[in-house]
């Protein structure tokens, strides 16, 4: 497969290529959980409610992701960086780096995972009719937590090397195999929400198989050793700390959301708030495609010291991430109806959940500003900021926001979903004025 060659100075065809692969990698990876949920939510007199108890373990399989950022994200842009210098040596010892700790991390969350389970899910929100079904998918997606963290994890090692397509085929394998083996296990053999489960864990082994032929295979230019040795462990964590707090936010985010919905809407409002989750997860992977894909071109460029290239993969990554934006918004506001239909055929819940809906997409555009002025702190390594805009804009705003709107301001289930929006303009423009301020003036001193 060819390699995308990061000198040669073409920068909008850079990030094409290394984008493009990533969003059909990422929108093929959102079928392991997408797909579950479509499935599960028409289980025949069941789907609502199973949708709703399921959507109960999403803080756990949040926090997996928050760890698998952390030493993906968190190392891909010191890695790429390293690149750029021509530090092969580094570069490597990074890499190997973030796979033992993925490792690591992942053996431990499993064991947690399976041993937790009941009392975190309790925590969460869920009640003893939603305990039993939420508590069988946990024990059993948790098995593929190991697979999941290293195929995830390790896939932006291997786009900064500029194997952008590996990364996108361990992605559709994977994703294929759900798509198939879903509704055997969920109707055919009658399993369920267990079914859902056990499809995902089988077809995360087949990913992260995939990913282990690049990995231990002679394209790999910087190949994983043996070893327990650690060295950049703390660059990578403090770096990734960004990521990490992104996702660890959102499950906060999700707690918040389940417990206050649970209290003013019950079961069938924690069902809609996982519609709306599945639906932010389907817009939102185009404009992470953009912008993680402009991340190795921004730190390769950055590590070689060429700043008219960062530049211009900013306004690049900017005029693509807009644009999107905006139509996603107004697809929400005129036809909201159509993305609900395809996680919920219960047309008991669709007024609510269009309404929601509409709310919680109030100001969407404003999340391309969040996500680019995030995407360059973390590409360039300025891990304070991007630390900060990371808690700034779930923790500070919006769980605050979740609980004060419907609980003090009595907004009632509006005021949850009205949280999203609110944090969207302030923590956006925020991020991105910020972003603006500090490395424009170091670019421009570069020179």
């Amino acid at each position: 497969m060819k390699k995308v060659d990061f000198d040669d100075g073409n920068i909008t065809q850079d990030i094409l290529k290394t984008a493009f692969p990533m969003l059909v990698a990422q929108v093929l990876n959102l079928l392991y959980s997408i797909v579950d949920r479509v499935y599960i939510g028409r289980i025949p007199d069941a789907g609502t409610t199973a949708l709703g108890a399921v959507g109960l373990c999403f803080p756990i399989i949040i926090m997996v992701a928050a760890f698998t950022n952390m030493f993906g994200m968190g190392g891909a842009p010191l890695f790429a960086i390293e690149l750029g210098r021509g530090d092969r040596k580094k570069a490597g010892q990074i890499q190997n780096t973030a796979f033992r700790l993925l490792v690591v991390t992942g053996v431990i969350l499993t064991a947690v995972g399976e041993i937790c389970g009941g009392p975190l899910l309790r925590l969460f929100g869920a009640g003893e009719a939603e305990l039993p079904v939420s508590l069988s998918y946990l024990r059993i997606y948790m098995i593929g937590t190991l697979p999941l963290m290293l195929s995830t994890g390790m896939n932006p090692y291997i786009t900064a090397q500029g194997y952008a397509m590996i990364g996108m085929i361990s992605v559709t394998i994977g994703a294929v195999a759900n798509l198939l083996l879903d509704p055997l296990f969920i109707f055919i053999l009658g399993m369920g929400v267990e079914g859902a489960a056990l499809a995902t864990v089988i077809s995360q082994m087949l990913s992260v198989g995939f990913v282990f032929l690049f990995l231990f295979g002679k394209k790999n230019e910087y190949p994983i050793t043996r070893g327990t040795a650690l060295p950049y462990a703390g660059e990578i964590a403090g770096l990734g700390i960004a990521p990490f707090t992104m996702q660890v936010t959102n499950s906060l985010v999700q707690i918040a959301c389940n417990q206050v919905l649970m209290q003013l809407g019950g079961v069938v409002f924690v069902s809609v708030m996982t519609i709306i989750s599945s639906v932010r997860s389907i817009l939102d992977v185009p404009v992470m495609a953009i912008t993680e894909g402009t991340s190795p071109v921004l730190s390769y460029n950055y590590g070689a010291r060429r700043p008219a290239n960062v530049r211009k993969a900013f306004r690049v990554m900017l005029m693509m991430a807009l644009p999107y934006t905006l139509l996603v918004w107004l697809a929400v506001l005129l036809r909201a109806d159509v993305f609900i239909r395809i996680f919920s055929s219960d047309t008991e819940i669709l007024a609510d959940a269009s309404r929601a809906l509409h709310i919680y997409f109030g100001a969407f555009i404003f999340q391309s500003l969040q996500y680019s002025g995030q995407t360059v702190f973390k590409a360039l390594g300025k891990k304070k900021h991007a630390i900060f805009f990371s808690l700034l804009r779930k923790a500070v705003l919006v769980v605050p926001l979740t609980y004060l709107l419907p609980l003090v301001f009595h907004l009632g289930t509006d005021g949850v979903f009205l949280a999203e929006p609110i944090s969207n303009v302030v923590g956006g423009l925020a991020c991105f004025i910020t972003m603006l301020a500090t490395v424009t003036p170091e670019l421009a001193g570069m020179e």
